[in-house]
């Protein structure tokens, strides 16, 4: 998250969320539009009710991760509104795609399956990060959008679904009370998210090309790519 990340697409200046970046960009020349991709779990975007979404701002933040991103947000908005420029808010999902994801994880060992009753989340392929943005370009976007796929799950089936797929012994279960986790991961472990992603579909028309962990995944282990 410290270290800037600026891509130039068809015209958008699409950041991530860094401080870094934001500073960079307070001290230069912009006349793009502007795309601010941030972590998912921030606020009321993360709900199923976008009446509440675009009121984001006033809404409180969600841990660690959160109150930095949100903030970085805010910043954004008057960046943005600053320069004249139009805005759009992406908040994403959690990323998997070639190089980062459950076999990864499995194949260094470093997969573990922590559970927590009824803790679920969205996620995303990277090619459908690509082509929201790409989409969101082309008009160009400026409200807020979730960039997720249409099944949220427990994090524990996604290992699973890996295993299988892989022929690999799963790693054994552990229960959320008794990992070992840092403050990062306390403050995700703290979250359980349904994310509403229609408006990606409805006013963007993006059709995601994996839309659930199961589709993304075997594509995945099927192309041979996982490893990136």
């Amino acid at each position: 998250m410290a270290i800037a990340r600026l891509i130039l697409l068809t015209g958008v200046l699409v950041v991530a969320s860094s401080s870094a970046c934001f500073a960079q960009c307070q001290t230069s020349d912009m006349d793009q539009n502007i795309a601010y991709a941030g972590k998912g779990g921030i606020g009321t975007v993360c709900t199923t009710d976008y009446e509440q979404a675009d009121k984001e701002f006033e809404a409180a933040s969600d841990g660690l991760i959160g109150e930095l991103t949100s903030a970085l947000a805010r910043g954004w908005t008057a960046l943005a509104a600053g320069r004249g420029v139009p805005l759009g808010i992406f908040r994403i999902a959690g990323i998997y795609g070639p190089g980062r994801n459950a076999f990864v994880n499995l194949a260094e060992g470093r997969a573990r399956r922590i559970v927590k009753p009824g803790q679920v989340f969205n996620r995303i392929h990277v090619a459908d990060i690509a082509q929201a943005l790409a989409a969101a370009a082309a008009k160009p976007a400026t409200r807020i959008y979730n960039l997720a796929d249409d099944e949220p799950a427990p994090p524990q089936d996604v290992v699973a679904l890996a295993a299988k797929l892989m022929g690999v012994p799963l790693p054994p279960e552990v229960p959320f009370g008794e990992a070992e986790l840092t403050p990062m991961a306390l403050s995700f472990y703290g979250e359980n998210k349904r994310v509403a992603n229609r408006r990606i579909r409805d006013e963007l028309g993006v059709m995601l090309r994996y839309p659930t962990y199961r589709d993304g995944l075997t594509a995945l282990w099927r192309d041979g790519n996982w490893r990136g």
